[in-house]
């Protein structure tokens, strides 16, 4: 399934039916009087999220969304029938903005939320309504009120526990491959992700969703490499996972140059909270390594943790440091539970 995290659409409610304009006409009743119904209410635009989807990729093909109208009013006092409503399906995550993009107009965040966007037209008047003491048998009617219309935009942003940043190569896909069900394509050369991939950790009978996304590269905000649109899919992430190649010739310059295109992103990102890593550990000897984490520490002001996604080495430790962040709670309880299991020998 191809991957779409942005789509432009649009959207029409139902016009109101129109009134109908009729008389009782009855053997042996004199004066029937007018009796023409009131037209049905227009089908109103509502937008779902629903749980199984991430991509947007359906709106590239269909892009116009259209409610039936409300029926005409009849004879004998009888409404028109109203319009179905039409429920347009999206992924949970995703963002309703309007057409100039300044506006958001629904934030969908929970499965099963639903939002009623562009609201039906009601139907218009029968004569009947128009009927009074000196005007018996009006021939006025409604022709219901018009559809409300517009164009939106849907941003997906998915939702997800943790997000891996990193420059192209870090490791991110062959770490997401093994801590979760995902299965990114991961290849010796810079962009192998060219777009996000979820997967579930399950961790300490705990679960989260993390997220992988395109690597950055020093000038991704003005657009060098594939951009920095992809980082709205980590601005709901609780954690950033920083991972730095070890192999790199400056880890330090490397980190810089994330931090800098997070900064430069902003909407948050620079101060969400974040473990860092040493990543390709497999790679290097210890001596090695220990220095290179010196030298990250010395630049980041925290001691990263080593790891290799390839070999696992340091991935429970990463994963524990994970699940402290976003489950402070669970961490207590354990430690908890250690200070009762203990007793004095």
């Amino acid at each position: 399934m191809h991957f779409l995290d942005q789509a432009k659409i649009f959207i029409r409610a139902g016009s109101g039916g129109p009134g109908a304009v009729s008389f009782r006409r009855e053997k042996f009743v004199e004066y029937g009087g007018p009796d023409g119904g009131n037209g049905g209410k227009g089908g109103d635009i509502i937008f779902e999220a629903v749980e199984g989807l991430n991509t947007l990729i359906d709106f590239r093909y269909t892009q116009h969304f259209k409610a039936p109208r409300g029926k005409g009013g009849s004879g004998r006092n009888q409404t028109g029938a109203g319009g179905d409503d039409l429920v347009i399906k999206v992924p949970v995550g995703t963002q309703i903005i309007s057409d100039d993009q300044e506006h958001v107009l629904a934030d969908m965040t929970e499965i099963g939320q639903r939002v009623v966007l562009l609201r039906g037209g009601d139907g218009g008047r029968g004569n009947a309504s128009y009927k009074t003491s000196t005007n018996r048998a009006p021939r006025q009617h409604g022709v219901g009120w018009p559809a409300e219309e517009m164009w939106v935009w849907l941003r997906l942003k998915l939702l997800a526990d943790v997000g891996l940043v990193g420059l192209p190569n870090a490791g991110k896909s062959t770490f997401i491959n093994a801590v979760t069900n995902a299965n990114a394509k991961v290849g010796d050369y810079p962009f192998t992700t060219l777009h996000p991939k979820l997967g579930v950790v399950r961790h300490k009978g705990l679960e989260f969703v993390m997220a992988d996304i395109p690597g950055l590269i020093e000038g991704a905000a003005e657009g060098a490499g594939i951009g920095d649109r992809f980082l709205g899919h980590i601005e709901r992430c609780r954690v950033l996972l920083h991972l730095v190649d070890a192999n790199e010739e400056d880890v330090s310059g490397t980190y810089r140059t994330v931090r800098d295109e997070l900064e430069a992103y902003g909407e948050g990102l620079e101060d969400k909270d974040e473990i860092l890593a040493l990543n390709k550990a497999d790679t290097l000897d210890d001596e090695m390594l220990a220095a290179l984490a010196d030298e990250l520490e010395q630049e980041a002001g925290v001691r990263p943790l080593i790891v290799s996604g390839a070999t696992g080495k340091g991935v429970e430790q990463v994963l524990d440091a994970l699940l402290e962040r976003i489950s402070p709670e669970q961490k207590s309880d354990e430690d908890a539970e250690a200070q009762d299991g203990w007793s004095p020998l």
